[in-house]
């Protein structure tokens, strides 16, 4: 397996960054061809595939960037497996944001039983932890036809359409959707759903890597200046002990991030055993590392004006995204028996 970046994705990463740096919206993410790398080129994009996904989220996880940039890439992936070219593309251009809305309330990381019915162009019942459903301009919601599965499109500002939406520990907004009656367009089977929360459980590791990175770097420029008794606390080797095995850790999870993205493709019981292999570390070591930065910053790091705690924030969050870490070793045990 070639885990060298190809010159195209350093680039991107390179162009990414620097813009972020400067402060980026949806528009900018878009010229720059952000969404774009989330796609196949058979999807109208020019990446896609593991390497891609990894790149581009781990330097938005590195500034923090709250922009719904998973949420296009899940249900613009949906879309694309439709077959409907027309959404993808303008998803693509920046001119539609959508999001996923899979999960129910009592199914907790599991995809099924699903209660949500669509009957004669309509589709009711209730989905939870619908990620940014407050800024989407359509809602691909999973629902039960005739005994199947299957992908519909809804306009959340529709009829029949409630959302109860609240700010997300991790950044953006999460919403309860009830759907009574809502007019629904089917777009075809769920049958690639599995694997597209595939790809988004990636990105969500790779936010966390680049939010670790940055996490450790002010931890570290903290030691440096903070004094005390007259000498930079960075100086005591109690602390010293502490950021190496910071740093140790970080590194253990990168190495899981990249043998996941190489995995990516893979049929469904080794991807997902990669895929769980992958998240259960990195929800430990965001929570390490969020605690150790936070315990080593001291009382600032508990300041909301600090900047150490919405990446703080983002960090527990990702461990709770898309399978926590007891579930994914719980599976990962199961798909390794």
């Amino acid at each position: 397996m070639d885990f060298t970046h190809t010159e195209e994705r350093r680039m991107l990463a390179d162009s990414l960054r620097r813009t972020l740096e400067r402060g980026a919206d949806w528009g900018d993410l878009a010229e720059l061809g952000v969404l774009g790398a989330l796609f196949t080129e058979d999807e109208g994009g020019f990446g896609g595939h593991g390497y891609d996904i990894a790149v581009v989220f781990e330097e938005l996880g590195r500034a923090g960037c709250n922009l719904p940039v998973l949420d296009a890439g899940l249900a613009g992936g949906m879309l694309a497996d439709a077959g409907r070219a027309d959404l993808v593309e303008r998803l693509i251009a920046g001119d539609l944001k959508a999001t996923l809305a899979y999960g129910e309330p009592g199914l907790r990381y599991d995809l099924g039983p699903i209660r949500t019915a669509a009957n004669g162009g309509t589709v009711s019942g209730h989905k939870s932890f619908v990620t940014n459903a407050d800024e989407a301009g359509l809602l691909v919601v999973t629902a039960l036809e005739d005994g199947v599965v299957k992908v519909f499109g809804v306009d959340p500002r529709g009829p029949g359409v409630t959302m109860m939406t609240t700010p997300a520990l991790m950044g953006g907004t999460i919403s309860e959707v009830t759907l009574d009656r809502a007019p629904a367009e089917a777009l075809g089977p769920a049958e690639t759903l599995e694997s597209r929360l595939a790809a988004a459980t990636l990105a969500v590791c790779a936010d966390a890597i680049g939010t670790m990175d940055t996490v450790r770097d002010m931890t570290l420029d903290y030691l440096r200046t903070r004094k005390q008794f007259g000498v930079p606390i960075g100086k005591f080797q109690a602390l010293q002990h502490r950021m190496a095995d910071v740093a140790i850790e970080i590194e253990m999870a990168r190495s899981a991030v990249i043998n996941l993205s190489g995995h990516l493709d893979q049929a469904a019981p080794t991807r997902d055993r990669h895929v769980s292999a992958a998240k259960s570390l990195i929800g430990r070591t965001a929570h390490l590392v969020a605690e150790e930065a936070i315990q080593m910053h001291g009382g600032i790091a508990m300041t909301e004006e600090y900047a150490l705690a919405p990446l703080a924030r983002r960090l527990t969050a990702a461990d709770s995204r898309l399978g926590d870490e007891d579930w994914h070793l719980a599976r990962f045990i199961r798909l390794s028996a």
